[in-house]
């Protein structure tokens, strides 16, 4: 059986996932024989050993994780080789896969530049009101803490 683990940063606000749930959701739709995890590197849970755990106790054979990340900094070129090869040491049967970066993706680049000329569609402005409310809140917030 084959797995896969959308691996992303993650954020003190739950809410930032919903992007990459409706992704997982999207590939479980694509590929609906496929187990399909998301994983964060911090504040979200699961982390990249939970989900690899959980997809090996699934039954999965081979698991690929491609990196949900526009770039491949530190994170996706360090850490999470690390963490990776101590999955593999934890559940050596196990074939695991470091996709590139999702940003690496020609298709992605082109998407993402189609998208910068188009002309904002009145639910994105929506989108962004919520979004910049949100940051607002946030920022708010860390002015009390300190």
């Amino acid at each position: 059986m084959q797995g896969l683990i959308l691996f992303a940063h993650g954020a003190r606000d739950a809410r930032w996932a919903q992007p990459f749930e409706q992704v997982a959701a999207r590939v479980r739709a694509l590929q609906p024989g496929l187990a399909v995890s998301l994983a964060y590197l911090e504040f979200l849970e699961p982390d990249l050993d939970a989900a690899g755990q959980a997809l090996v106790q699934a039954g999965c054979s081979e698991i690929a994780v491609l990196p949900l990340f526009l770039g491949a900094g530190g994170h996706v070129r360090k850490d999470l080789p690390e963490r990776l090869a101590r999955l593999g040491q934890a559940y050596p049967a196990v074939q695991w896969t470091l996709r590139p970066a999702a940003g690496e993706s020609a298709r992605l680049v082109e998407a993402l530049a189609q998208l910068a000329v188009e002309p904002a569609a009145p639910n994105d402005q929506n989108d962004q009101n919520d979004q910049n409310d949100q940051n607002d809140q946030n920022d708010q917030n860390d002015e009390e803490r300190a």
